[in-house]
């Protein structure tokens, strides 16, 4: 089997990294993407020490900044070699507290509008001339907060929703497939930060059916089967990964 070239932004630590290592170990070249070159170096020289030099590069990039993203691109097709799988995770929940004015409101939606859904669009767009056809996978980074909140947040993950379904109509006619997942409460991430206390945690998990927090490597697994040949028949979907916590237990 050909190896296969793998894009992940976000991908020096959490779900991005634990992506990066199920595809690594599964022989393909990943290229990691994110904001902070020592967290993308350490990650990349594990990938490269575990499966072999040359399995990891990455790139440190704003990806709600254009010209950030031009540069990334040009660093990512270099080579020249079509890309199999855009994984488009970067993103968080990176609102500032707003005091109610309109003006601190605004700036609130903006900066999660930037981290959320112009990493993913700007990425995937700069990238979609190189990707497979046909052939080629994209996956994109929803959430459970896309149908229940909260404010800023939600509707950022909602307008990735809604770009997935866009991006499949465009893409389906050149063999190309685009999902999205959606998770819920994930632990053992950056995320929540400061918030993840016991008492927040032990909340999050008490609203799943399984009782039982996500792990990174679940997320990685389902984004691992959107981007195979078993998933080839599915495409505009949005896959939930909760323990059930959107039955609204």
């Amino acid at each position: 089997m050909t190896q296969r070239r793998v894009v992940v932004s976000g991908g020096g630590t959490g779900i991005g990294l634990a992506t990066a290592r199920l595809f690594a170990a599964e022989g393909e070249r990943v290229v990691l993407l994110g904001r902070r070159e020592d967290v993308l170096r350490k990650a990349g020289e594990e990938l490269n020490d575990r499966h072999g030099a040359g399995t990891a590069t990455w790139y440190a990039a704003d990806l709600s900044v254009p010209e950030d993203v031009r540069k990334a691109t040009e660093f990512i097709v270099a080579d020249e070699t079509p890309l199999d799988v855009v994984v488009a995770n970067a993103g968080g929940n990176v609102a500032p507290a707003h005091d109610g004015t309109l003006e601190s409101v605004a700036d609130s939606y903006r900066a999660n509008f930037d981290a959320n859904v112009l990493t993913a669009v700007l990425l995937t767009e700069a990238l979609l001339p190189h990707v497979r056809r046909p052939g080629g996978r994209i996956v994109q980074l929803s959430s459970i907060a896309s149908l229940r909140g909260p404010g800023s947040y939600g509707g950022s993950k909602g307008w990735i929703n809604t770009y997935t379904y866009d991006l499949a109509q465009r893409l389906g006619p050149e063999g190309i497939t685009v999902n999205a997942v959606a998770p819920g409460f994930v632990g053992d991430t950056e995320f929540f930060g400061d918030r993840a206390t016991p008492e927040f945690v032990a909340s999050r998990v008490g609203q799943t059916l399984t009782g039982q927090p996500g792990r990174p490597s679940d997320v990685a697994a389902a984004i691992h089967y959107l981007a195979s040949s078993s998933a080839a028949y599915m495409t505009g979907q949005l896959l939930h990964l909760n323990g059930g916590a959107a039955l609204g237990r």
